[in-house]
């Protein structure tokens, strides 16, 4: 395991969960917004990528990442994987939360992506997002119980963007993804593209530049720390709970060299 800067305070703090680089994006754009409060990340680089593994593998190395998030004294865990969230966010929460650790909390980051899209003035809009996570059917689902309106949304699978990006290979990721989405234009309309996968929010700038203002690219790392924020003020009881030191805590399943310089350059300059 890799550790970034070690983890003094004893109070709560707030866990994120992923596979790669894709959840570091999350907490990178979280600690702006909160700075004040300590994290611990918690990446399972050693089973990279989840989103072409089965249900049950992909529940039982959640839960094993979470555990541990709650062992290193996280009151709260983001599980910053769609495909984990899709897959397994209610069965964590309704057996294994309830079961174990019935004072912690587990959030995800679907719903509030579904929430967002709600919230915004689509008509119809495309999902791009791993295997696991369009095959789960999670995002259609979720819309048709919330929205009080009717947003058309089309998903396709891209599972090959995920290890370009982890590879450091954005450009060529970028182009796979803008291949994608006009070769899904020939077919559907749509107004709105939503990055479901939080790895692709390496991909919103250059999405935008190329799309220019003909879509609306909903990107994670921009709904998230709010939506954060929302849930704290709803829960202050929680947030009293959670220490306010400022420290970020990264664990790796699996270390590798090219993420020195990732983190440093997510993390604001923290050294390894």
């Amino acid at each position: 395991m890799t550790e970034i800067a070690p983890d003094v305070h004893k109070e709560g703090k707030i866990g994120f969960f992923d596979s790669g680089l894709g959840g570091l994006t999350i907490l990178k754009a979280v600690t702006k917004e909160l700075p004040q409060y300590d994290y611990v990340y918690y990446g399972d680089t050693a089973n990279l990528p989840l989103g072409d593994k089965s249900e049950e593998e992909i529940y039982q190395l959640t839960k094993a990442g979470v555990e541990e998030l709650f062992k290193k004294d996280c009151l709260l865990v983001v599980i910053a994987c769609n495909t984990a969230s899709a897959e397994n966010l209610r069965r964590l929460q309704d057996g294994f939360l309830k079961d174990n650790y019935p004072d912690r909390r587990i959030l995800g980051v679907v719903i509030p992506t579904v929430e967002a899209l709600i919230n915004s003035d689509s008509t119809a809009t495309l999902l791009i997002a791993t295997k696991r996570t369009v095959e789960s059917g999670k995002y259609t689902l979720e819309l048709q119980n919330r929205s009080p309106r009717e947003i058309k949304l089309y998903s396709v699978p891209t599972p090959g963007l995920v290890p370009l990006i982890e590879s450091g290979e954005s450009d060529e990721a970028l182009k796979k993804a803008i291949d994608t989405i006009e070769e899904e234009q020939k077919r559907n309309q749509f107004d709105t593209v939503i990055l479901g996968c939080t790895h692709y929010t390496k991909l919103k700038d250059g999405l935008r530049s190329h799309f220019n203002s003909s879509l609306e690219i909903l990107s994670q790392d921009e709904i998230i720390p709010n939506k954060l924020i929302d849930y704290l003020n709803r829960h202050p009881e929680l947030a009293e709970q959670l220490g306010q030191g400022s420290t970020r805590t990264i664990h790796l399943t699996l270390h590798r060299p090219d993420y020195d310089n990732a983190l440093k350059e997510l993390l604001g300059g923290v050294i390894i």
